[in-house]
């Protein structure tokens, strides 16, 4: 019996963080030639590059937030796991500001709330489980790059990111 919750919960984590990112692979369908249209920085990975990376990101981030609620149970964990939904809504709207709407500014706003919120979400994971807030820093490094890239791509292309 324990163990099947433990895998339904850690399918349920998976399946909501992926849901997630779904949301926000919609709005980018045709990332890859939008993408390709910009005038981009050489240090600018392919778009290739993308697809991968994020995947195992999602991946580490649902087992994250598994292990703390795996810790503490969802009423005891609330404050770090609705944090971490949160920064899963911050991280679904990015994509739909800069790759769906084509809007720079506002795209930026959101990612460097987005790293407020996994810098706190981390803070918060770490306190529970240490290994859970671990698995968090790739996602920072990442999205610390995505930022930089962001506001690159953004000044160099005022007139398709306005």
């Amino acid at each position: 019996m324990y163990l099947n919750k433990q895998v339904i919960g850690l399918a349920g984590w998976l399946l909501l963080t992926f849901l997630a990112a779904g949301i926000g692979a919609t709005a980018s369908l045709h990332a890859g030639s939008f993408y390709m249209q910009l005038v981009r920085p050489e240090w600018a990975p392919p778009p290739a590059v993308f697809g991968p990376v994020w995947s195992v990101l999602y991946a580490l981030m649902g087992i994250a937030a598994w292990l703390v609620w795996r810790a503490r149970g969802l009423a005891a964990a609330r404050v770090p796991l609705t944090a971490y939904v949160v920064q899963l809504a911050a991280n679904a709207l990015w994509s739909w500001l800069f790759f769906g709407w084509h809007r720079g500014a506002l795209a930026f706003v959101d990612i460097l709330v987005l790293w407020l919120l996994i810098l706190v979400t981390i803070g918060l994971f770490w306190r529970v489980h240490r290994v859970a807030g671990a698995l968090l820093v790739p996602y920072l490094l990442w999205v610390s790059f995505a930022l930089a890239l962001n506001w690159t791509a953004w000044r160099l292309n005022p007139q398709l990111l306005g």
